[in-house]
Formats: structure tokens, C-alpha cells, sequence
């Protein structure tokens, strides 16, 4: 079992960081003595997570896309000349993209790719060097309680979650016995914006998209601070894969019991 990994004055980046869990996720590091290097594709949010950080640690702020490559693939060297190294990566930034396989678009599909699936990837692989360095680090990648089930209308979704859980898995499994841990992190409901910035499906009737935003809405209810502060503890004890929520927890359960009948019994929950 590995050792409990202290986070004072240790250095994490984070990919997301402008709202949601990745802001969370900013705080109750910042609260522990972290240093962190943030990275979000809006400028002015991601300051604002700053602002709400406390004082005496240290603080970079990188504005670009993971889906892009040379930018990716070029960051480490900011973050080194920044803080030193890194001890610990988090890829949360993630995007949403509602609608069936038929009404989705091959663009709209590989733009969400980019991000939650691409970006995780090549993050991991310009920061593993890195990791490897230090004598204890952790990757942590957010797939989500969709990367254990898969609905209805979130095949993009569900198919780059279930993508984030196979990579995060076989490359714990290759790393076994070095230095760097991998934590999965599986998410439930959880009340960020993703369902109000989600992209919708070409040609959806407007009036439809809010209907099913609103609807979707109430599903998501614990408070991200909540989630962040899970998902920090985890990292702390280094933990293989978490499960954030009581939904979480009763999908997971559900698919286990029924993989292969388990959306017949999730579908009755859900608002038509």
C-alpha cells in the first residue's frame, strides 16, 4: 500500500480550474499548502478562482486549450521555470454534448474528444516525466459516473469518460511499482454549469435544449466544494478510484448487478 501523500508544499496542476470542481478542487488544495499551477480556457473565471485562494502559496495562471497539442506539449517547461516541477496533475477540464449518435456531428464528436479524452492523454504524457521525477506523485483523471454507465443520447459523453476510465486503468497497471500513483475519479451529479454549457446538437429546436437542461439540472446536486474536498482526501491516500456521490456510488452498484439490463432500470428515474 502506498504511503499517505502530504500536499504541503507540494506543486499540483490543474486543468479546468475557472469553475466547477476544478475550482474546488483549487481550494482545498490551496487550503492544504499546495502550490498550483491553474489552467483554464477562460481567462476571466480562472482569475476569479484566484481571488477566492488564500495567501502564502504559489499561484501560475496558464490561459489555453488542452485540446492543443503544441500548447500542451509545451507547458511543462512554463510550469518547471514556475514552481520547480510538479508533484501532481489533475485533468479535469471537460465539455458536454447532449443528443443520439444520429443527431451529433462528426465535428461536434471529435471536438469533444479533443478535450475530454485527447487532452487528458496529452497532458499525461508532457507531465509523466515530471511526475516520475519526484519520489511520490499522483495523476488524477476525472472521468465521470458516465465512464461506468452510459445513457441514452451521451454517446460522445459516455464513449470519452469510458475512454478516460480504460487509459487511467491500464496506465495505473504500467506503472505499478514506481514512484507515480493514478487515481480515476468517477463523479455523480454534481452542481457545476456543465448541463448550461453543454453543446447542443445541430439543428435542435432551442425551446427542447432548455427543456432538457432544466430537466437534467435536478440531478445535479451535491455542491463541488463538497466534491473537491472527496476527491483531494483521495488523493491524499492515494486511492485507486473514487466515487463521488451517492448516485455514484448506486450506478456503479447497478451496473455490476445488471451490466447489461441496467439502463432498462435507470431510464425510469430519468424526466422524459
Amino acid at each position: 500500500m502506498r504511503n499517505r501523500l502530504s500536499l504541503r508544499d507540494r506543486t499540483a496542476v490543474i486543468t479546468g480550474a475557472g469553475s466547477g470542481i476544478g475550482r474546488a478542487l483549487a481550494q482545498s488544495l490551496a487550503q492544504r499548502g499546495c502550490h498550483l499551477a491553474l489552467v483554464d480556457v477562460n481567462a476571466h473565471t480562472l482569475a476569479e478562482t484566484v481571488a477566492l485562494l488564500p495567501t502564502g502559496v504559489r499561484i501560475s495562471q496558464h490561459v489555453f486549450d488542452v485540446a492543443n497539442r503544441d500548447v500542451v506539449a509545451a507547458f511543462p517547461v512554463a510550469v518547471v521555470d514556475a514552481h520547480g516541477g510538479a508533484d501532481v496533475l489533475i485533468n479535469n477540464a471537460g465539455v458536454a454534448l447532449g443528443g443520439t449518435f444520429e443527431m451529433v456531428s462528426e465535428e461536434d464528436f471529435d471536438w469533444l474528444f479533443g478535450i475530454n479524452f485527447h487532452g487528458v492523454v496529452r497532458m499525461t504524457r508532457a507531465f509523466l516525466p515530471l511526475l516520475r521525477a519526484r519520489p511520490e506523485a499522483q495523476l488524477v483523471n476525472i472521468s465521470s459516473i458516465f465512464g461506468i454507465v452510459a445513457p441514452a443520447e451521451q454517446v460522445a459523453y459516455a464513449a470519452s469518460k469510458f475512454a478516460v476510465r480504460g487509459f487511467s486503468e491500464a496506465l495505473r497497471h504500467e506503472l505499478e511499482g514506481s514512484s507515480v500513483g493514478v487515481t480515476v475519479v468517477h463523479p455523480g451529479g454534481i452542481r457545476t454549469n456543465i448541463s448550461d454549457s453543454a453543446r447542443a446538437p445541430q439543428g435542435a429546436e432551442a425551446a427542447e435544449v432548455q427543456r432538457r437542461r432544466e430537466a437534467f439540472r435536478k440531478f445535479l446536486r451535491m455542491p463541488p466544494e463538497q466534491a473537491g474536498e472527496i476527491i483531494v482526501q483521495a488523493i491524499e491516500r492515494r486511492r485507486k478510484r473514487v466515487l463521488v456521490g451517492s448516485d455514484a456510488v448506486g450506478l456503479s452498484l447497478l451496473s455490476r448487478v445488471a451490466p447489461v439490463s441496467y439502463w432498462s432500470l435507470m431510464a425510469k428515474g430519468l424526466p422524459k
